[in-house]
């Protein structure tokens, strides 16, 4: 089928350049898109990246969302145990709740592991077993002190929507080694939904459309919503063809990003309709593989996040670029449902109950990794969006804490058994070595051989990146 004849009578922008002034003007636009500052949209082409070597190939997000208490997991504080239950010593600034109290002492008993004696307290048993493995970076902050906001500073660099997420960016930089599957995947399972602010975290903002998440449902009856065709396969393909010339005669007139990734995006779709059941059906997995993640435990959150790690390491194994895992809610009264690790009270419930759920899947991922040979090139991040405070809300809560907490790195170029940066003697504020998400951003790229600086895009007449103006190489984490 023709494309609308009305279309061909409107000559495009791309048009006019050609056809005027015998072409010179098309000759300085194709210039331009050629010089790599000005950000040229990618779209079939080769993606920009790498820029160099990389350490990694691939990324597993495993998203805290709440705000894990830093003090309680992996910044061990001995002054709030000798000053439990005393005024904080210094100024204390505005909080979530203003409900702010005394001093708490840890809940949970910290110990040297592994051969490099990293700290990690017994909320974390079976990831303190990976110790060596892990980059923890103590002086994290963050610009925000909100969920909704926090959530998306932490994914995208920015505390509003409307930018691509770091998922997103990544699959922009790299592209994709497995043309049936997203490169950009966001797991969920048993009840797990998207954090305060929703799923504009996971965007592709103004990058083309493939590069957005798509959702998944580790445990779902359809991993995606109506993933299973409802018609017959030759009837499906002729429509699809109808819906493709009708793009393609629209993409011949007015070329244009968008129309180009919508077609693509049609396109990995049909071949999901395969590749996605085939991906979720553990049936094949053996049985010890199940039982180190935990598939068989009692508690149902546990063993759903367990699945959500089992179908990550499916997923990589396939090529997928970028896999985030998504933390699942409490039972009513436990906890915060979109944010499940935010505990204004009843932090040791709270906090023992995520941990329990989180802690075995992650762990068995990392032990699966490396039996399988992929962990030297994985590059794993386990963070939340802010910290908690070292006082009380109420009697046994914690309150948001941006000024300082912890993150950790795993994997391909990361040197295990590491610290990086440090908050002061109660776990309030960062005193040495300050990082931010632009830092912890330009340091995953740099090992998956991106030059942070270089990876823009133009939108709106001026070049974004996922480290807007900022961010730094933290080369102490490198192995």
């Amino acid at each position: 089928m023709s494309a609308d004849p009305t279309l061909s009578r409107r000559p495009t922008r791309r048009a006019m350049l050609q056809q005027c002034s015998l072409g010179f003007g098309s000759l300085a636009l194709a210039g331009l898109l050629a010089d790599k500052s000005f950000g040229a949209p990618a779209t079939a082409a080769k993606p920009p990246g790498p820029h160099f070597r990389p350490r990694a190939k691939r990324v597993i997000f495993c998203y805290m969302s709440g705000g894990v208490s830093h003090i309680d997991s992996f910044d061990p504080k001995p002054e709030l145990t000798r000053r439990h239950g005393q005024p904080m010593p210094v100024p204390v600034r505005p909080t979530m709740f203003n409900q702010n109290g005394n001093i708490m002492a840890p809940q949970w008993e910290f110990k040297p592991r592994g051969r490099s004696g990293l700290p990690i307290s017994e909320l974390f048993p079976r990831i303190a077993g990976h110790a060596d493995d892990l980059a923890v970076i103590r002086s994290m902050t963050s610009k925000v002190n909100e969920h909704a906001q926090g959530n998306y500073f932490a994914h995208t660099g920015f505390p509003f929507m409307g930018h691509p997420s770091f998922g997103a960016w990544t699959s922009y930089g790299l592209g994709t080694e497995n043309r049936d599957l997203p490169g950009f995947i966001v797991l969920q399972s048993g009840g797990a939904g998207a954090p305060h602010g929703g799923v504009g975290m996971y965007g592709n903002g103004y990058l083309p459309g493939q590069h957005q998440a798509s959702i998944l449902k580790a445990d779902g009856d359809e991993a995606v919503a109506n993933i299973q065709p409802r018609e017959g396969d030759e009837q499906q393909r002729r429509r699809l063809g109808f819906i493709r010339n009708l793009d393609d005669g629209f993409l011949g007139v007015a070329p244009e990003p968008q129309v180009e990734a919508a077609i693509r995006n049609y396109e990995t779709a049909y071949r999901m309709q395969t590749a996605v059941p085939e991906l979720c059906d553990i049936r094949g997995e053996s049985e010890a593989t199940k039982r180190l993640y935990g598939l068989d435990a009692a508690d149902a959150n546990q063993a759903a996040y367990g699945r959500q790690c089992l179908v990550a390491r499916r997923l990589i194994e396939r090529g997928v670029r970028f896999v985030e895992l998504s933390c699942l809610p409490q039972k009513a009264g436990e906890g915060q449902v979109a944010n499940p690790w935010d505990q204004h009270g009843g932090l040791k419930k709270g906090h023992g109950a995520m941990a329990n759920q989180v802690d075995q899947g992650i762990a068995a991922l990392i032990t699966d990794l490396k039996a399988r040979g992929l962990f030297e090139d994985t590059l794993i991040l386990w963070a939340g969006e802010f910290g908690r405070t070292p006082f009380s809300q109420g009697s046994d809560g914690r309150d948001h804490n941006p000024t300082g907490f912890s993150v950790w790195l795993a994997g391909g170029g990361v040197r295990g058994g590491t610290i990086y940066g440090a908050t002061d003697d109660l776990g309030y504020n960062v005193v040495e070595k300050p990082a931010t998400f632009y830092d912890l951003y330009a340091t995953m790229f740099h090992l998956l051989g991106i030059d942070h600086d270089k990876l823009t895009y133009r939108y709106g007449g001026r070049d974004f990146r996922l480290t807007d103006v900022h961010g730094n190489v933290i080369k102490e984490v490198l192995a």
